[in-house]
């Protein structure tokens, strides 16, 4: 059996918009010792492919990490094989909170050297060792106080788009360089109640791991992140302390928490939270645009790289050549994110 997919991108997702059947997207992870990353991989390869699940694993020594979505009548026989596992069996499940089914259209896992890049090079880290976990009743009473500090882990836009109420943001490019930094500049605060999330729960829980190695004392970190807590709420009829938008990494680019809209198009600086990837090939930049823009640009970031698009194709690749964009698609600085000056090409505008 072949354990990796071979037919072309464009064909996958055309199959997909082509299906009638509804999808679930769920994201889950788990960190727990893996002797045999490739062997696990090539066993949830077959099981999952078999199943037409579509999505994203990585795999490691130190645990799993997936986002995915599987049609609505293969969502039991997908829980089943995965809770087979021993080492998955009752492994918490996030559903979509804002889902149209077409987030991934290809099933791709990979073992990777960790499920969450942290830089983290001391031999003395124990992920065994993390923050209390807090579910969404918690967290609202907790954050009351006035002396809960509560820290989003997560990248610019992303917070930029939706965060919890006072929360702070951390100024990083990075995970990794995040990390210390919230140690830096929580420093003063080792003995307050802090409060880490992030989308899923991956990163905080990491975080929270972190902070009590550096001497934090009273770590907590949101169980199942911004997407088990947006359902809780709902579901238990809690008070929503979160505004705005999730920013999720597939192809819808996030999911709707709450009618607010708490993000500036890039553009114009009107009100709007729609991340979208410039049309330009040799730019794609990400970044929020406004309806009236989109139309406007043809869903680019500039006028010049409007007039990109319209050049023949193969102009196009020779001006594509020697560019990597790959820091572009989901770019994280803020200098990077500053309302566009039309006329200047994507690249040009960011630096």
């Amino acid at each position: 059996m072949t354990l990796y997919n071979r037919t072309s991108q464009a064909e996958l997702k055309k199959r997909l918009y082509e299906e009638t059947e509804y999808r679930i997207t769920v994201s889950f992870y788990k960190y727990f010792p893996i002797d045999e990353p490739q062997q696990l991989r090539d066993d949830l390869y077959k099981g999952l492919d078999a199943l037409r699940v579509f999505g994203r694993i990585y795999i490691a020594h130190e645990g799993i990490n997936a986002q995915v979505s599987i049609p609505e009548t293969n969502f039991d026989a997908f829980r089943d094989f995965l809770y087979s596992h021993p080492e998955l069996d009752q492994l918490r499940l996030n559903i979509a909170v804002d889902n149209d089914g077409k987030s991934f259209w290809v099933l791709k896992i990979k073992v990777k050297t960790k499920i969450v890049a942290d830089g983290i090079n001391d031999p003395g880290f124990d992920m065994a060792n993390k923050g209390h976990y807090v579910n969404a009743e918690q967290f609202n009473e907790l954050t009351q106080s006035p002396d809960t500090i509560v820290v989003d882990m997560r990248n610019h836009y992303e917070y930029e788009v939706g965060h919890f109420e006072n929360a702070i943001e951390i100024p990083s490019d990075t995970f990794r360089a995040q990390l210390p930094m919230a140690a830096e500049m929580l420093n003063d605060k080792k003995e307050q109640n802090i409060i880490m999330y992030c989308t899923g729960g991956i990163r905080c829980e990491k975080a929270s791991a972190y902070m009590l190695h550096r001497g934090f004392k009273n770590v907590y970190h949101l169980e199942g992140g911004i997407i088990n807590y947006a359902n809780t709420v709902k579901q238990q009829e809690l008070p929503n302390k979160f505004h705005g938008k999730n920013f999720v990494f597939d192809d819808r680019l996030g999911e709707r928490v709450t009618d607010e809209i708490i993000a500036k198009c890039h553009q114009c600086g009107q009100p709007a939270d729609t991340h979208t990837n410039c049309a330009n090939e040799g730019c794609h930049l990400l970044f929020i645009q406004c309806d009236a823009c989109k139309a406007k640009y043809e869903n680019c970031c500039s006028i010049a790289c409007q007039e990109i698009i319209h050049l023949p194709e193969e102009e196009q690749k020779e001006l594509r050549k020697g560019i990597d964009k790959g820091g572009m698609v989901f770019n994280k600085s803020k200098q990077r994110l500053r309302p566009e000056i039309p006329g200047r090409s994507g690249p040009e505008a960011i630096d």
